[in-house]
């Protein structure tokens, strides 16, 4: 990026903001005057080149599968004799039925029978004995089973959906979950058939809207069980069909571990407890709401991360305060050896089945639903995000 048009960025990016402290305006200040001088060696963008099969991560190297691999001709051949049975129509089932759909690969969709999943199925498009099916009837078509339904309800119903999975099809899955804990959930996989995960790493409404964009999500792949000595081939594709950008190799353990050691830390649950600790020490030392909240999310999330996700943390350090920068550096250790025992106490508490157990027993409540909603009320009525809403109102895109 020349350091015109990152001024012209910084620049656009800063005239988002709907309201900025004084450290912000530091912040943006000094990450103007970093793009009209040269990007460090350490903080440059690396290109990367389509076709490349093994990457270097930071001295560990892996084969990445890229969709330059599999363009749409190659998939329609590859899958032209196989009926695509997609269980389930939640955020994945949405996401990946629709894309599969537009790729042109024969798929269905299976559901309850006028249950809401059918209706909204039905709303996109998806039609009622042509490619729209009772669970059963889409199992006993498909060549592969594409079970998309949630952790609980796989649990719930695979005593009757395994016997429909017979010798020569293929399941899928998108969560290491129901396997690999199956003393818990009961999911015991046929023997006779391949066994496979393909893991998009975000919602099934990301894997769509990046799908329809032209790009594709990141995705982890692996093999249970191969039967047919296939299996990992198979999942590559299917990788790629249901709109994978690039795949990476992992196995069932690894993905459901650290997928749900992710969501109960940085991603969600540890990143939400840390907003809150920082708000609330912020009020308590007697700052306005508004200001608790630009110091702690809005800056956060409309300046500063975004930064980390397109060039890295380095870029971000280097592109604020010099009085930023000292204190983010000095306390980030500090941070890292408070934080580290609670993250090794969350690992422990997946790999030892305990995250498994409570998440099946909330869930397969009859009235889990209304107990959740009443979780995130609470969450809704949190100081900090009623003042949040307010706050989003006051950005430029929003007048």
């Amino acid at each position: 990026m020349s350091s015109r048009a990152a001024l012209r960025l910084l620049r656009s990016t800063a005239a988002r903001t709907a309201v900025r402290s004084t450290t912000q305006k530091r912040a943006f200040a000094a990450l103007a005057n970093a793009a009209t001088r040269p990007v460090s060696k350490a903080a440059a963008v690396p290109m990367m080149t389509r076709g490349v099969k093994t990457i270097d991560f930071a001295g560990t190297k892996e084969v990445v599968h890229e969709r330059a691999d599999w363009p749409r001709e190659k998939l329609l051949d590859y899958f032209k004799n196989d009926t695509l049975a997609l269980i389930g129509y939640g955020s994945q089932g949405y996401g990946q039925g629709l894309n599969l759909r537009d790729n042109g690969l024969n798929v269905i969709i299976g559901v309850r029978k006028d249950g809401a999943s059918w209706k909204a199925a039905q709303e996109d498009g998806w039609v009622p004995g042509e490619n729209l099916f009772d669970v059963d009837t889409a199992i006993q078509k498909g060549t592969i089973v594409m079970n998309l339904l949630s952790d609980a309800a796989q649990s719930e119903t695979w005593s009757h959906i395994k016997p429909l999975i017979t010798k020569g099809k293929t399941l899928y899955f998108s969560h290491g979950f129901s396997p690999v804990f199956k003393d818990l959930t009961k999911v015991e996989t046929p023997s006779d058939v391949d066994v496979i995960l393909v893991a998009p790493k975000g919602s099934g409404r990301t894997v769509r809207s990046l799908f329809k964009e032209g790009r594709g999500i990141n995705s982890s792949y692996a093999v249970w069980q191969d039967v047919t000595g296939k299996a990992e081939e198979r999942a590559i594709a299917l990788a790629v069909a249901v709109g994978s950008g690039y795949v990476y190799q992992t196995t069932f353990e690894k993905e459901v571990r650290s997928d749900l050691y992710g969501e109960r830390g940085c991603l969600m649950g540890g990143i939400h407890g840390m907003f809150l600790a920082q708000y609330e020490v912020l009020r308590e030392r007697g700052h306005s709401p508004s200001e608790a909240f630009n110091e702690t999310v809005e800056e956060a999330t409309q300046s500063l991360y975004p930064l980390i996700g397109k060039y890295g943390m380095d870029y971000m350090y280097d592109a604020c305060s010099t009085t930023a920068r000292r204190g983010a550096l000095d306390w980030s250790p500090k941070f890292k050896a408070a934080l580290k025992p609670v993250f090794n106490e969350l690992y422990d508490a997946v790999v030892d089945g305990s995250e498994t157990k409570r998440s099946l027993e909330f869930n397969s409540q009859p009235d889990y639903r209304e107990k959740f909603e009443k979780e995130l009320q609470e969450i809704r009525d949190l100081e900090i995000w009623r003042v949040g809403k307010e706050v989003r109102k006051l950005r430029p895109e929003n007048n």
